[in-house]
Formats: C-alpha cells, sequence, structure tokens
C-alpha cells in the first residue's frame, strides 16, 4: 500500500512539475531560492514543493532569460576577523544566498575565528589567497583589529580598482574609513559609534537615524539588524525589486521597507 501511494505522489509531482520547456508559453515557478527546484515548472499558482516560496507567474522565456543570468553569479567576499559579530553578518550572508549571488568568507589568516566569543568560523580564504569578487563587505564587532592592520589595509585598497560595490554594516565602516573607501563619501554606523567615526574620517560626512547610505558603489549600513536592510537594498538595485520582496518574504523579515536608507547618488 505504501508503494502504491509513493508511486502516486511521484506521479502527480512529475506532471505538476517538469523542466522549463522550449518555445513559448508560461507557468508558475519558484521564487528563486538557489536551489535546484528554481527550474522547476508549476502548472498553477502556490508554493514549492520542495523550498515553500511563493510560486511566480512567468513566460517560459522571461525564466530562462532568469536562470541563465544566474549562472553568472555575482561574487561577494565578506571579512570575517575574530570577534565579529554574528548577525553583522549572517543576516546579510543569508538575504544575498537567497538572491543567488556566490558568497565566500575571507579573513587575516585561514584559520578559525571565533565570533562574539561563541561561534567558530573557518574562513574560506586568506587576504594571500582570496579570489577577486565583486562586491567586498566588513561587518562590526572588533573592527578596530583589521581596521589598524597595515596588511588588511593593503589588501583592501589593492582590490578597489576591481571591485565594484562595497558594504559595510555597524563599524565595518571604521574597516572602510581607514583604507580611503568613504573618503568625501556618505556614511553611517551603528548608533553609539556615529561620533567616534566621525572624529576618525574627518573627510566623511557621517549620518546618523538612518538605516543604511548609498553611495553608489559604496554602501554603508547602521548597526546589526539594518545590514539586512541595506542587502536587500542591494539585491533590489542588482536584481529588481520583486527579487528583494521575494527574499525578505521567504526570510520572514517583516520588518523590511523598501527605500528606507538615502540614496546620496542616483543610480541607474
Amino acid at each position: 500500500m505504501k508503494a502504491i501511494l509513493f508511486s502516486c505522489f511521484c506521479f502527480v509531482a512529475v506532471c505538476l512539475q517538469a523542466q522549463i520547456p522550449a518555445g513559448d508559453g508560461e507557468g508558475y515557478f519558484c521564487g528563486l531560492c538557489n536551489n535546484a527546484c528554481d527550474t522547476l515548472l508549476f502548472t498553477k499558482p502556490g508554493f514549492c514543493t520542495h523550498c515553500r516560496m511563493q510560486l511566480v507567474k512567468q513566460t517560459y522565456a522571461e525564466r530562462r532569460d532568469i536562470l541563465n543570468q544566474l549562472q553568472h553569479k555575482m561574487t561577494i567576499c565578506f571579512y570575517l576577523q575574530d570577534g565579529v559579530e554574528v548577525l553583522d553578518f549572517a543576516g546579510p550572508m543569508e538575504v544575498f544566498a537567497y538572491a543567488g549571488f556566490n558568497v565566500f568568507t575571507v579573513s587575516r589568516k585561514k584559520e578559525p575565528i571565533i565570533s562574539q566569543g561563541i561561534l567558530k568560523v573557518m574562513p574560506d580564504y586568506s587576504i594571500e589567497d582570496a579570489p577577486p569578487a565583486d562586491i567586498l563587505a566588513f561587518f562590526g564587532g572588533n573592527a578596530q583589529q583589521p581596521s589598524v592592520d597595515p596588511e588588511v589595509m593593503k589588501w583592501i585598497r589593492g582590490r578597489a580598482a576591481s571591485t565594484q560595490y562595497f558594504f559595510s554594516v555597524c563599524t565595518g565602516a571604521f574597516i572602510l574609513g581607514r583604507a580611503g573607501i568613504l573618503d568625501s563619501l556618505t556614511a553611517t554606523t551603528f548608533h553609539s559609534s556615529i561620533e567616534s567615526l566621525r572624529a576618525a574620517l574627518p573627510k566623511t560626512r557621517v549620518l546618523e537615524k538612518v538605516r543604511y547610505v548609498d553611495n553608489g558603489h559604496v554602501i554603508t549600513t547602521a548597526g546589526i539588524s539594518a545590514g539586512i536592510d541595506g542587502a536587500l537594498h542591494l539585491v533590489s538595485r542588482l536584481k529588481g525589486d520583486e527579487m528583494a520582496r521575494q527574499v525578505a518574504a521567504y526570510m520572514e523579515y517583516d520588518k523590511w521597507v523598501p527605500n528606507q536608507g538615502l540614496v546620496v547618488d542616483k543610480h541607474p
């Protein structure tokens, strides 16, 4: 009996889901969770039976174009220092991963770091062997350590010309600032570190009471949970508002309000 029920279930699943057919037509597809179900076709609205994301209606051609774009994933490098704040990097990591970015981690050396004295993290690379990335991200929690390390500063400056976007959460702004990335720009940071950042970066306009500041190629955010807002904002810039909305819904991040930050540079 169990075998019969299983066979029936598989038959129904195959009928409802198939690889994207050639030619014209339209159907319902998973909201892009960066898993194998992104290629499945559903015949009616509802939720993906694999990842539970809400299905979206698209033409076959639209879906094929999106999947072709995802094959050329943007890469984002998360620099993590010993003592880094867990949610500072874990929140944006969830956002970028669900949005289809290729995320990898780098630290000063390729050895375990301890986040908030609790979580042990083994970085993928050290600054000696890290590959280039489209986006370079920095986070708070003992940010003083890398911001005064001449080797880390040299590494960041050496990546400036080949990096499309810089991103920071909380006091990660100090790392960008000390590397000269925030010179003549507008930035923000953790609310209790606003005055310290102003003192440390006299060439930077530092704002308080703002979730994130977008300068075009450099985005800084306020503390901890604001990093999720900034990450969703960058996803909406690069992949569209619908993608950012789907990611926020999948994460059940009800707090997200689009355009809640400050956009200094009006980019395309």
